[in-house]
């Protein structure tokens, strides 16, 4: 057996301890010199702002920044710091009410909890509760205290599926769903809606559509023949009376309104599995769940629930370790009040897969390219994706961050954001998709 000297014995694993350090250094900079180039050569994306960041998550290294540290619009990006809240704040099972029982009353408040009959969550844990209840039931409002809409948001869509209002005691999506009976029938959920439709017969070529007033719930839509599929959701305009009327109508029985400040004796109904929200939110980009992610959460930290307060208790406790100051105006990314920085999105996707401490859980959370959600169709169909992330898009804004797996077995956390063309979006996420491509085929 051959004798290697104490003295010779270090020496050589110091050598090998720094060789393979050089290596791994020279490794990162060849990837980043051939991602610079590739960046370099884009025609594309020249005629644009773009910022990316690419972080090795093994060597806790940045690979490759281009005005990683530049602020941009983030759109639906904003759910990964939602996401990350909501990991940080709620338990596993959400506050779906608060409630006290008084004598033969009932009497409840909302938690901002957006699975209330939520088309997609289906949780019925509150519905239940209440319907089954013996006793008198009072709604106390009064927690919420900001407007319908979050800061920043466009007014004009106002009747789009996307942009419900905001409300802390939220049912069926605060959204109004017609759908085809026959090709001079619709059904309308929830039914009490019903009455606020109407027929405008002045109005007989087109398509079959239906609109809401902006500033109530007045429904219309034109004299033509509806097509068999037909399926739309309206957000109806919320009030305490209107929230009470769906109530009621959803319950069938009677609910009354009670002005009331919880009391320390309220207790808390808990209600859907929060991992199942998250994903419902994220997979397919929901702005309703979003922003009531953040009044749970707010719920966690006192009586009234505000975003704005939310927003400013995450960034402070959870969110220090971030590079840039973050400028986080709602939950969901609707507001272009939101500025990010690219490489803010890495450190907090590093983040929040330590959080999780489950690949495979986090990343069934998250869309997955080419197989799910709002990636889906972005990449090539298959079942091995090479891309988990979130996407971002509105008017001249196309995002993508996630985590990237390469061919060579290696897993790094990106963040791609576009701001500011006016050439179609489709041509921006080709040259996001081949870019990204490029980095798991190559490194």
């Amino acid at each position: 057996m051959m004798f290697i000297p104490k003295v010779h014995y270090l020496s050589l694993v110091v050598i090998i301890f720094i060789t393979s350090g050089l290596i791994g250094c020279s490794t990162d900079q060849m990837i980043a010199k051939k991602v610079a180039k590739t960046f370099k050569n884009s025609e594309v994306i020249k005629q644009y702002e773009v910022g990316f960041a690419l972080y090795n998550m093994e060597d806790k290294k940045m690979i490759f920044q281009k005005d990683a540290d530049k602020y941009f619009t983030p759109a639906s990006n904003t759910k990964l710091y939602t996401f990350y809240a909501s990991l940080q704040m709620l338990p596993e099972r959400m506050p779906a009410l608060k409630y006290v029982e008084r004598n033969d009353s009932l009497i409840f408040w909302g938690t901002g909890d957006p699975s209330f009959l939520q088309f997609a969550i289906k949780d019925q844990s509150a519905y239940h509760f209440l319907q089954q209840s013996n006793k008198k039931l009072f709604f106390a409002p009064g927690r919420y205290s900001g407007s319908f809409f979050g800061n920043g948001w466009s007014w004009d869509d106002y009747d789009y599926y996307y942009q419900p209002e905001i409300t802390e005691m939220p049912i069926m999506d605060n959204m109004v769903t017609s759908t085809y009976i026959n090709s001079n029938k619709i059904n309308i959920v929830p039914k009490v809606f019903a009455s606020c439709f109407e027929v405008d017969s002045t109005k007989t070529s087109g398509n079959f559509q239906v609109t809401r007033d902006f500033l109530v719930n007045h429904f219309s839509y034109p004299a033509v023949a509806i097509k068999p599929g037909y399926n739309q959701q309206n957000p109806y305009k919320t009030s305490i009376q209107t929230t009470v009327e769906v109530l009621a109508d959803t319950l069938h029985k009677p609910v009354g309104v009670m002005k009331m400040k919880i009391p320390a004796d309220a207790q808390t109904l808990l209600g859907a599995a929060r991992d199942s929200v998250l994903k419902h939110m994220m997979l397919p980009s929901d702005n309703f769940i979003a922003e009531h992610l953040l009044l749970l959460c707010s719920n966690q930290i006192g009586d009234t629930l505000s975003t704005t307060k939310a927003i400013q208790y995450v960034t402070k406790k959870y969110l220090s370790f971030l590079p840039d100051k973050v400028q986080w105006a709602d939950g969901s990314g609707l507001s272009r009040q939101n500025l990010f920085t690219p490489r803010d999105n890495v450190y907090l996707l590093d983040s929040i897969y330590k959080l999780v401490n489950n690949r495979e859980k986090l990343f069934n959370m998250l869309p997955a390219g080419g197989k799910s959600g709002t990636l889906k169709s972005a990449y090539p169909k298959t079942d091995q994706p090479f891309i988990y992330g979130k996407t971002g898009s509105l008017g001249g804004v196309h995002n993508q961050s996630g985590y990237v797996l390469t061919k060579k077995g290696k897993t790094y956390i990106y963040s791609f954001m576009n701001n500011n063309f006016v050439r179609p979006t489709a041509e921006v996420r080709a040259e996001m998709v081949r870019i990204m491509t490029y980095i798991h085929d190559e490194f």
